[in-house]
């Protein structure tokens, strides 16, 4: 799997839309709030037009693109960790994930139930306070527990703990977000990974905008305060239509040709969804590798800054502990020569050795002992 994303928002953005375009599911989205209760879960195949060109050249009997996971849970309203609306205990849903994507409205339409004016700002601010509260209420339990061993004494590291615990809930208590949060790899280790809190994690914003301000959403009167906002905060912000992305998935089921002149007549060249991906991957600093011959061309997700066994290990864990070597070829090398066999002729097939880090596009093939 490439990476996996919970869907928040408060109700009636649009996000369940998303969610249905994406992945091409019929969750309902009715027009009135709550209308999502249980979490949804949708599993899609990341695009990547290299697939393709690898398993003609390799006459590949099998195509397997790597995954993106999206998770849609429950709307939030202001105090919900209060307990208004439907609480925030959907929240727990999305710990596991590796990325939050934040829906926020951006068009105006009275025919959609809302008790407040569109403000995407104050949708943001509602989300992070949820977010931020939910953490604390995590931290505080994990602070009494430690707190109490720390006096006991029956626990050496407690007080170390504890300190950890008393910066993270000051800073969470100020207001602001975890992965704004100053802390070193052994603090990480030692605390805040087992926590799995929300606020730690990556975020993208995606704005949901009206079909008919697909290119032109910079003129939405809402627009410079969003995105100068998303810009001081370090935020990627992706405008996109839900609804024209739910009409677009829909056709796509039935006429891939008619979804793709849909998507150009609105001056699109790619779904929402592609443009999603694109993003977490350079949010979470993933990449691509492949491996490919007569079985099967297939896509692998790793870290950027990975070295081969690791790459290997994400195939199999015994691929990493007997790694030997990796045969390496870059996709444009063997997409432009044609064959693995033009590729050694023309002396571009490497063998590298553990401390090789892995490239985006690298298709690669490990030896190993069992």
């Amino acid at each position: 799997m490439g990476f996996s994303c919970g869907i928040v928002g408060l109700p009636n953005v649009g996000k369940s839309t998303l969610f249905n375009a994406i992945t091409k599911s019929s969750v309902d989205a009715s027009n009135y709030p709550f209308c999502t209760i249980d979490p949804n879960l949708g599993i899609v195949p990341v695009p990547d037009e290299r697939l393709a060109v690898l398993a003609k050249v390799c006459e590949s009997k099998k195509v397997v693109p790597t995954t993106v996971e999206f998770i849609d849970i429950a709307g939030l309203v202001k105090g919900a960790s209060k307990g208004e609306g439907l609480g925030n205990k959907f929240l727990s849903h999305i710990r596991q994930v590796d990325a939050i994507v934040q829906v926020v409205r951006v068009f105006e339409d009275p025919n959609i139930t809302r008790e407040a004016p569109v403000d995407p700002l104050s949708d943001i601010d509602i989300i992070h306070t949820e977010l931020i509260i939910c953490d604390l209420d995590t931290v505080q339990k994990r602070f009494a527990a430690i707190e109490k061993a720390a006096r006991a004494g029956t626990d050496k590291e407690a007080k170390a703990r504890v300190e950890i615990l008393e910066r993270v809930k000051a800073h969470l208590e100020s207001g602001r977000l975890m992965n704004q949060f100053a802390h070193t790899e052994e603090e990480f280790k030692q605390v805040l990974r087992d926590l799995q809190l929300l606020t730690i994690k990556p975020m993208l914003i995606v704005a949901n905008i009206g079909e008919g301000d697909i290119g032109q959403h910079e003129k939405s009167p809402h627009w410079p305060k969003l995105a100068s906002f998303c810009a001081e905060h370090g935020f990627e912000l992706i405008p996109l239509s839900a609804k024209m992305e739910s009409e677009v998935s829909e056709l796509s089921k039935s006429d891939e040709a008619g979804a793709r002149e849909y998507l150009a007549a609105a001056g699109l060249t790619e779904p929402g969804l592609n443009r999603l991906v694109v993003a977490g991957y350079r949010l979470l600093k993933l990449l691509t590798f492949f491996t490919s011959g007569e079985t099967e061309t297939r896509a692998w997700t790793v870290k950027a800054g990975a070295l081969a066994p690791q790459a290997a290990g994400v195939i199999h864990s015994d691929f990493e502990k007997g790694f030997i070597k990796a045969e390496i070829v870059s996709y444009d090398d063997l997409s432009g020569l044609g064959s693995y066999a033009k590729v050694r002729e023309a002396g571009k097939l490497r063998i590298e050795g553990k401390s090789y880090v892995v490239k985006d596009g690298d298709v690669c093939h490990f030896r190993f002992n069992v």
